[in-house]
């Protein structure tokens, strides 16, 4: 690897790297207009805005490691102001994100994760195969941020030795993982010294810089394997179908009674904001039945 001239860096690209001296692999992620689509989608406080960066490209990281079909799905939820955040990220290269949280609280611009999210928080991974039931992880939040909340659970749950790093700006986001190859051993000092050098990164060089500048600016003296790079795309996977199958859920009762008392049922897509309305007969053929007028002619038998 030589060195390069400062360059725009390539937009929504993750990168696999390896040191074949070492038993050490490695992801750059770096998201610019999946992220600008994402921030687009509605107005997010400063501070709920940089931790969602941060776990999307978290969310982009950790997917790479999917081996079968299906969907990770990286959350963190609180009880504080900061309800939940939550990252979905597909085989297939795809991602989408949103947040929750008390729209009518204050939220100061450089407030911490824990702050935002109170006390009892929880971090939650999700693997949906697209054939096969869910596997679900929750444990508790430990650690201030993102990344120090990733590097615990993964040294919890996999036991490997992993250092990651993230950033987000109104831009970019962009992630750094390193992590030690399972069943292979690794003499202490090599992996403090990949590590030590990984933590020198900075935010502003996560959100700006392509994969083959970190990785020299990084790593020169022992260059990594670098890998082509991935492109990762925005993709909602929202349908009417799914929204169907929701209101199916809730009952005839319940959405009959929605539809008799303001004409139709609306639902918006957290991720992608698109609108889903279902009229009166709409509603009825979903549930095969006259479910408004039965919710109609039951308000009447009660007055």
């Amino acid at each position: 690897m030589t060195p390069l001239q400062p360059a725009v860096a390539p937009a929504d690209c993750r990168t696999r790297f390896i040191f074949d001296n070492m038993p050490v692999r490695g992801l750059h992620v770096r998201l610019e207009n999946v992220w600008q689509h994402i921030v687009g989608q509605k107005h997010y406080p400063a501070a709920i805005r940089r931790a969602l960066g941060e776990l999307l490209a978290a969310g982009a990281l950790l997917s790479s490691n999917l081996k079968i079909d299906g969907t990770l799905i990286v959350q963190v939820q609180g009880q504080g102001r900061l309800k939940m955040l939550v990252v979905e990220a597909t085989s297939e290269q795809t991602v989408r994100a949103t947040a929750r949280w008390n729209e009518d609280a204050a939220l100061g611009d450089d407030e911490s994760l824990a702050a935002l999210l109170g006390d009892n928080s929880v971090f939650v991974l999700t693997l949906q195969p697209k054939d096969a039931d869910p596997w679900q992880g929750v444990v508790p939040l430990e650690g201030g941020s993102i990344a120090q909340m990733l590097i615990n659970y993964m040294k919890r749950s996999e036991q490997l030795d992993t250092h990651i790093v993230l950033s987000a700006d109104d831009q970019a986001c962009g992630g750094l993982l390193v992590q030690r190859l399972p069943e292979e051993t690794l003499d202490a000092d090599a992996w403090e010294h990949v590590s030590t050098l990984a933590q020198t990164v900075t935010a502003g060089e996560l959100t700006a810089l392509d994969a083959q500048h970190i990785l020299y600016r990084l790593f020169h003296e022992t260059p990594p394997r670098v890998f082509e790079p991935e492109t990762i795309e925005f993709a909602c996977t929202c349908s009417r179908g799914k929204v169907s199958d929701m209101l199916l859920m809730l009952g005839g009762e319940e959405v009959g009674g929605v539809v008799a008392e303001q004409g139709s049922i609306a639902v918006d897509c957290d991720f992608c904001h698109a609108k889903y309305v279902f009229d009166e007969t709409d509603v009825n053929a979903l549930f095969g039945a006259d479910v408004v007028n039965a919710v109609r002619e039951e308000a009447q038998r009660v007055q």
